[in-house]
């Protein structure tokens, strides 16, 4: 679309799945998911803040972004760190006056091991990322959205934080996803009064670079046919096939649908 302009036509036949006039937020946006999830906000109209700990990768992102003529915004921090999150809410009032979406989606996982071989550190850094920094970052929007009065929160779960999903030596990882399930559905009964959304996203295996794994692309890929033949679609989720769910939960479309986790995993929880 030429200099970012929708059509009339183009605006219909998207409908309730339109977000422009809309800000969306998103953490470690940088990368992976969070790189879709600011593409397929972009491609439906809203003007994007990328939030990343690497600048460069939200600088990648918002170049990808740029073809679709919203505006745009990179902003560096640390969402297990409060005053990190407090001046990424600060500076996207500052520059764009609301926040419409929030896409909590930072995370790391742990090495590979069992829970008794797991050190304190370990535990501490995946806790601080995945669980602190949804809270945090939450907690400052919600504030956001109580003043506007309306608010969609999606936060990026994992099948591993479900029955059914979880992996021995990845106990930390797994524990702090099914926290924030937790958090999700207890924050969206708190807020569904007023109008403030917050539901969830739960991955399955997607072609992504894990954050903190210590495998090496060339191991990574030696995974992939073991992994993909638990899968009952018998392939590894693409990156851009969340993008569909992440557009959803945005928009107007899912106004009557909050507390809930949209799993997409190929089939592997079925």
């Amino acid at each position: 679309m030429q200099d970012g302009q929708r059509t009339e036509r183009t605006m219909k036949s998207i409908g309730p799945f339109d977000l422009s006039g809309k800000v969306a937020a998103v953490t470690a946006g940088g990368h992976g998911l969070g790189r879709e999830y600011c593409m397929a906000m972009a491609e439906f109209g809203a003007d994007v803040v990328c939030n990343d700990i690497d600048m460069a990768l939200a600088k990648e992102t918002l170049e990808i972004l740029k073809p679709f003529g919203n505006r745009t915004r990179a902003i560096r921090g640390d969402v297990s760190n409060p005053g990190d999150v407090d001046q990424l809410v600060h500076e996207t009032l500052r520059e764009f006056g609301r926040i419409d979406v929030l896409f909590c989606n930072a995370g790391i996982t742990n090495r590979f091991v069992m829970p008794h071989e797991l050190t304190y550190e370990d535990w501490s850094k995946v806790v601080a990322v995945n669980l602190r920094g949804t809270f945090l970052c939450m907690k400052a929007v919600v504030k956001v959205m109580l003043n506007q009065r309306r608010g969609s929160i999606i936060s990026t779960a994992s099948v591993a934080g479900l029955p059914g999903g979880f992996a021995p030596d990845s106990s930390v990882y797994g524990a702090t996803k099914a926290a924030i399930i937790g958090l999700t559905r207890h924050a969206a009964v708190a807020y569904a009064k007023e109008g403030i959304r917050i539901n969830a996203i739960a991955p399955g295996i997607h072609d992504t670079k894990p954050v903190g794994l210590g495998i090496s692309p060339e191991k990574q890929e030696e995974l992939k046919p073991m992994i993909a033949r638990r899968i009952p679609m018998g392939r590894i989720g693409e990156p851009n096939e969340i993008r569909g769910l992440a557009v959803y939960l945005a928009s107007d479309a899912s106004s009557y649908v909050t507390g809930q986790v949209f799993i997409a995993d190929g089939g592997l929880l079925a």
